[in-house]
């Protein structure tokens, strides 16, 4: 949530980034509501100053055996006019509430303003394309011709875009699964969280799922619980409430998640094979860190999510969010995007996100300084450590052979225990 005495001191500043996340509808209307809550609490204050003037006049006069019935009555008058301020400014704040609660955050200034992906930045590659001396197929040909993969029984049990990992398919999942918890673990130097794949309201609100993006949550409504989207919400939501002493950050969490989305509003989007599903794995990683470090921050979650596409050895993309591209709570966002040769495009594997202070303002996640003992809100940043599903898009479609097999990355074979995918019998 953004900070209001921001916004009043600064209009034009959140005036501007909010038009470039086209969120800025009811900006006029809020700046309107606050200065009718400052005028009606100084109001308020006056009349309490004077009630509690009179009270002591009032006290007095008794004491001298005077009847003060006509001060009482006139603070009759004022208790009312108290009361109904106070009611005022209760509407008001709730007005000014559900306002807060729909903005989005504003861009970083480093941000491009654009209001489509085809205004985003690719800033850079890393690997080359790979090339083939042969027809090759796309992911969904190769998974069933190796047995793999079955949506069809999976559309079975649940419906379409569940997909259900069959034989080496399922160990390959569960090989990059562990892979990747490992690396984060070893090598960049995260702790490790198994958390609950079911959230509050309160958490999905922290993290600002809720209520904007309720639509595309799966819910239990007898227990007004919701499927998590992504790790994100529960590793976030950890020290939701918290202050926490300065010198235990950065706090660095990664966790291992099946990931539920409805994609309302996505139909005809990539839906072939593994390309958009309502249910996925996933490695998340989210980071707590003090305002001043935290850009460095970003820039090392973002090589931490690259390092597990370079030890796949997979060609890719770094792409930087156009403003009107980015998520409700991110100031900033990069994308990692890998290579698909059969498919012959990229496609999103990673999303690494700066909230600033954003989702720690709406979950109440403070830490206290070292220098002075104040607090202050933490900033938090995510990032896919990665996504499943396209990841194994691009290893099918990278490591496919003439034969029709497929060769396991050289980082996978202890967790395979196979080195080549053949055709499952």
């Amino acid at each position: 949530m953004l900070d209001i005495k921001k916004i009043r001191l600064e209009p034009e500043k959140y005036r501007k980034g909010l038009e470039s996340k086209n969120g800025a509808k009811n900006l006029d209307l809020l700046l309107k509501l606050d200065a009718q809550r400052r005028s009606s609490v100084a109001k308020v204050d006056q009349l309490k100053s004077l009630r509690n003037r009179v009270s002591e006049e009032i006290a007095a006069i008794r004491k001298m055996g005077k009847s003060a019935d006509f001060k009482i009555n006139e603070m009759r008058k004022v208790a009312e006019k108290i009361k109904s301020l106070d009611s005022e400014i209760n509407d008001i704040e709730d007005n000014i509430r559900n306002i807060m609660v729909a903005l989005p955050n504003i861009p970083h200034e480093s941000v491009k303003v654009g209001y489509s992906p085809e205004e985003n930045e690719i800033l850079r590659y890393w690997g080359k394309k790979p090339s083939f001396d042969f027809d090759i197929k796309d992911h969904l040909d190769i998974a069933e011709s190796l047995g793999i993969l079955d949506f069809h029984r999976a559309a079975k049990i649940s419906g379409a875009g569940f997909p259900m990992y069959v034989g080496a398919g399922a160990k390959l999942e569960r090989a990059l699964i562990n892979f990747m918890l490992d690396f984060h673990v070893s090598k960049h130097g995260y702790k490790e969280i198994f958390p609950p794949f079911l959230t509050s309201r309160d958490s999905a609100f922290g993290t600002g799922q809720l209520p904007k993006l309720e639509d595309d949550m799966y819910v239990i409504d007898g227990d007004d619980l919701f499927l998590i989207p992504t790790a994100e919400v529960p590793l976030a939501n950890i020290h939701r409430g918290e202050i926490i002493p300065e010198n235990k950050l950065p706090i660095k969490y990664v966790a291992y998640s099946a990931c539920f989305r409805r994609e309302a509003g996505s139909y005809g989007k990539d839906t072939r094979g593994l390309s958009r599903l309502h249910q996925f794995n996933k490695v998340e990683m989210v980071r707590f860190t003090t305002a001043e470090d935290s850009y460095k921050h970003h820039e090392e979650l973002l090589a931490d999510a690259e390092d597990i596409l370079q030890a796949l050895n997979l060609h890719y993309r770094v792409v930087r969010l156009c403003s009107g591209d980015l998520s409700f709570a991110a100031a900033k966002c990069y994308d990692l995007e890998v290579w698909a040769p059969a498919s012959e495009k990229y496609f999103e594997v990673s999303s690494v996100s700066n909230c600033e202070d954003f989702q720690a303002r709406r979950a109440n996640i403070r830490y206290r300084k070292t220098s002075d003992g104040k607090v202050a809100f933490v900033h938090i940043l995510n990032g896919s450590g990665v996504a499943t599903p396209r990841l194994v898009i691009a290893l099918l479609e990278t490591y496919q052979t003439d034969e029709g097999k497929v060769i396991i990355p050289e980082v996978l074979h202890p967790y395979t225990g196979f080195k080549i995918i053949k055709a499952q019998k």
